[in-house]
């Protein structure tokens, strides 16, 4: 499995939504508790993302683009920028904007399709989708994001618009299924597009899986990390002598090969920790570690607390 498709594994989704908005001229809508990652697509009209507590001017969104929203708790996306707050979404409840508990019509012309019918004129289409992430896994894939990333529209990720349009106006059997999968998908190709603009703020890992060499390694550490990796057998695989290798490696991701998979190691290890009721030497063995007592030094130096505090920790913290 290569590096993104692993860490989209492992960043365990849920609850991921689809919904198709459909509004005329003024519109506004807020959503006051933003989920982990939204995904925004348009697909016809004027539309643009505002975000609480960011700099800047909104951005503006065509016919065809996929806007990646992350980091932040509160955004608008409305019409135009001059647009005042018209609709609050809290809690998955509509309400009008500035009127505190009041709420306002959800109308909706079938499960999943909210507003008005498609025909109105200059109505903006949207598609918005939502995933609920956690974890020290999904802190390392939403590292390779701003809080807000527009893809431009390309031709990979239209038919996929195009499918989820149709198939988010149906209700049969399987139907959050296939919606799920396509937004999957549509995810997907956001991030691989956004990966491969080389942006100066992704993080080096990632950047680094351009190269062949460092590439195919990241992908070897990742589809199995608790295998006893030297540098040597790293290079052997690569095809590279164990110096080019290191070198390479370092410069690129910016750590050596061996440090980078302890604190990859570390980070599944927390999320076992949270997650299952793995004993902590199940968990020591399933990331590599036959000792105990060596992967509890290791994860205290990665995560600052031994790993029965850290699992009771978090644990609270989700109540």
């Amino acid at each position: 499995m290569d590096v993104l498709s692993d860490l989209l594994s492992r960043a365990q989704a849920t609850d991921a939504q689809v919904r198709q908005l459909i509004h005329p001229p003024p519109w506004s809508m807020t959503y006051a508790d933003a989920p982990t990652l939204t995904i925004i697509a348009t697909l016809g009209g004027p539309a643009t993302i505002r975000l609480a507590g960011h700099a800047g001017s909104p951005t503006d969104l065509r016919a065809g683009d996929v806007a990646l929203i992350s980091k932040t708790p509160r955004y608008t996306i409305a019409d135009s920028a001059d647009t005042p707050e018209q609709y609050v979404i809290h809690k998955g409840r509509k309400y009008l904007a500035g009127a505190g508990d009041v709420p306002a019509d959800h109308a909706n012309i079938s499960t999943r399709t909210y507003g008005l019918a498609e025909d109105t004129a200059g109505a903006t289409i949207l598609l918005r989708g939502a995933y609920n992430l956690h974890g020290a896994v999904t802190d390392r894939l939403l590292a390779m994001l701003p809080p807000l990333a527009v893809i431009a529209a390309e031709p990979r990720t239209t038919p996929v618009l195009e499918l989820l349009t149709r198939e988010t106006r149906l209700d049969e059997p399987g139907q959050d299924a296939v919606l799920r999968r396509l937004l999957d998908l549509l995810l997907v190709l956001a991030l691989r597009a956004w990966c491969a603009r080389a942006e100066p703020t992704l993080p080096a890992w990632c950047r680094a899986l351009s190269d062949p060499a460092i590439g195919d390694a990241l992908q070897l550490l990742h589809e199995h990390p608790a295998h006893p990796w030297t540098v040597d057998d790293l290079a052997a695989k690569t095809g590279l002598s164990r110096a080019t290798f290191a070198a390479r490696f370092s410069k690129l991701v910016g750590q050596p090969p061996l440090t980078y998979l302890t604190n990859w190691r570390m980070t599944i290890a927390a999320d076992l920790l949270r997650d299952t009721t793995s004993t902590v030497a199940a968990v020591a063995r399933t990331v590599g570690y036959h000792d105990p007592f060596a992967f509890s030094v290791a994860f205290k130096r990665t995560h600052n607390a031994t790993p029965s505090t850290f699992r009771q920790t978090n644990r609270d913290r989700l109540g």
